[in-house]
């Protein structure tokens, strides 16, 4: 097994390795973006954009740098990539939660002089806008679409089972006794699919964990008083559902699910053939299935049905979602800054947007794409995903997020493998937090 320090290593070598802005010429610009797994319509749509750009602006050249890489190993090799000029990339697949942390770490240039140029803006609503925002007021980003969360379940396996299709939990208990029957009806299923632990990385954060404590009466930050929340009812609450389900054995087994291809392999080969019943996971999971994506599966929304997350006990709203987003930044060392933002919003404009947000199932955040009749009848299931939003819930997307999210991995991982019960891996966390955000003034505790 590699060595944290060896492990560094090896990615710094493969992030210099992939290109550099400052090492180029001037009207070289270089694009930085995760390309893993399943999940191909970024680099299909890049190389697309990549040939209209430099048809619309001779002598310029775009050189793509797909980053294959887990997304907790993406955000490292890019972060190894901004630190130096001679490898910074001129414009950057940045996910919406680490905004603030780059800026803080001077990887990014503000946009606001080239936007209000930019007619298209106008498309965008002010919530839109805001996903690229940071603390000192300044846009940093274009979003390139959004997202829900929600269960999805094998309606035929349901059947099998004797339980009702369709299917509308209310409550965490209905999900575990639902859950329970599967196990005993059906050996050889996974009941149910909660991405868990360190490997499953920002994914384990979102689609697990802050899914079950969103729909608590807990957050994780205190917005009224600006700290972070270390502990509560609802935190452990969270930890124990984790619990349960690899306790019981209602989840994959945690050797599995602490594999980094544990995504791919569920949506591409699980999910498929029948092997999943339940997946708590993101409203752009069926791009996989299209026929341009890495597996098509025609039958998917035949035998799919999608189910609200509920809340704990069925508290008002009753259902739960979160919601993320990338965007496409430009980098701080570019030497050509009015080039590499007309390269985002070549890849954004209105058809380009259409394109993706359709092929990667995203939820259009310009309102011409929204209304576009190819978007509306692109997807069965979109309907139901945008309805979430207006229950969604987002990151507190400040600089000192990505520790806090790093310690929730970190916890569930400790409880799902047995090594600690919720309420030690609470403790952990809190003291973990605590440490990392600068001490006992910038935390809280709830009841």
């Amino acid at each position: 097994m590699f060595k944290r320090g060896a492990v560094l290593a090896l990615l710094l070598a493969t992030a210099t390795g992939c290109g550099s802005s400052s090492g180029d010429d001037a009207k070289t610009i270089t694009v930085a973006y995760q390309k893993f797994g399943a999940f191909i319509q970024l680099d299909d749509q890049l190389k697309r954009v990549k040939g209209e750009y430099e048809a619309a602006h001779p002598g310029y050249t775009v050189k793509l740098l797909p980053i294959e890489a887990t997304e907790n190993d993406y955000y490292t090799k890019l972060s190894l990539m901004n630190r130096s000029p001679k490898t910074a990339p001129d414009v950057l697949y940045e996910d919406t939660f680490l905004v603030n942390t780059d800026i803080a770490a001077g990887f990014l240039a503000p946009l606001d002089a080239e936007l209000a140029g930019w007619a298209d803006w106008g498309q965008f609503s002010d919530a839109a806008k805001s996903a690229a925002k940071a603390l000192d007021g300044k846009t940093y980003g274009v979003p390139m679409g959004t997202d829900t969360r929600a269960l999805y379940y094998n309606k035929d396996l349901f059947k099998q089972a004797g339980l009702p299709v369709p299917w509308a939990p209310k409550s965490w208990d209905d999900i575990l006794a639902t859950t329970r029957t599967l196990k005993a009806k059906l050996p050889g299923v996974i009941p149910m699919n909660v991405y868990s632990g360190k490997a499953a990385g920002e994914g384990a954060t979102m689609q697990g964990f802050e899914m079950l404590l969103y729909g608590t009466k807990h957050t994780l930050y205190d917005e009224s008083s600006k700290q972070w929340v270390v502990a509560s009812p609802g935190f452990n609450d969270s930890l124990g559902f984790i619990k349960t389900i690899f306790s019981e054995r209602l989840a994959p087994q945690p050797q599995d699910a602490l594999d980094p291809n544990w995504g791919t392999r569920v949506s591409t080969e699980l999910m498929p053939t029948g092997k999943v019943a339940i997946n708590l996971d993101g409203s752009w999971l069926s791009s996989t299935w299209l026929d341009t994506g890495s597996k098509p599966w025609p039958q998917w929304s035949t035998v799919l049905g999608q189910a609200a997350m509920p809340t704990q006990h069925g508290e008002a709203p009753g259902t739960t979602s979160m919601s993320g987003g990338w965007v496409l930044s430009v980098g701080a060392h570019t030497k050509d800054k009015r080039a590499s933002f007309d390269f985002v919003t070549t890849m954004l404009n209105k058809d380009n947007t259409l394109a993706y947000d359709i092929a990667a199932q995203q939820i259009a955040e310009r309102a011409d794409v929204a209304a576009d009749p190819k978007y509306q009848s692109a997807n069965p299931a979109l309907g139901f995903f945008t309805d979430l939003v207006k229950v969604t819930h987002f990151r507190p997307a400040y600089p000192d997020y990505p520790h806090v999210s790093d310690a929730i991995q970190v916890a569930m991982e400790s409880v799902m493998t047995g090594q600690a019960t919720p309420e030690q891996a609470a403790k952990t966390f809190a003291d973990k937090v605590r440490a990392d955000v600068g001490g006992d003034d910038k935390v809280t505790t709830a009841s």
